[in-house]
């Protein structure tokens, strides 16, 4: 399959399994559990939508790595600690 048909077979079962649990809100109200599980089916969603939609780069191109773009703090010439002589 392509992933264009793998893609849409994702969100066909995302909306199955939505289906399936919107039910059984009304056999547990709205509980903990039922509002975790609503949420868990839309993180699914969005799950998908991110991974689908993000740029897909080419396995031989470096993408931006830990090494390249780390938390920003800057740590100055000599490091964390240290003091120059």
């Amino acid at each position: 399959m392509s992933l264009e048909q793998d893609v849409a077979a994702a969100r066909r079962a995302v909306d199955e399994l939505e289906a399936a649990c919107s039910p059984l809100t009304r056999y547990f109200g709205d509980t903990v559990d039922a509002r975790r599980l609503r949420i868990d089916v839309a993180r699914l969603r969005d799950d998908l939508a991110l991974l689908c939609g993000a740029s897909r780069s080419a396995p031989d191109v470096p993408g931006s790595s830990a090494v390249m773009w780390d938390d920003g703090y800057d740590d100055g010439v000599a490091g964390s600690g240290r003091s120059l002589r």
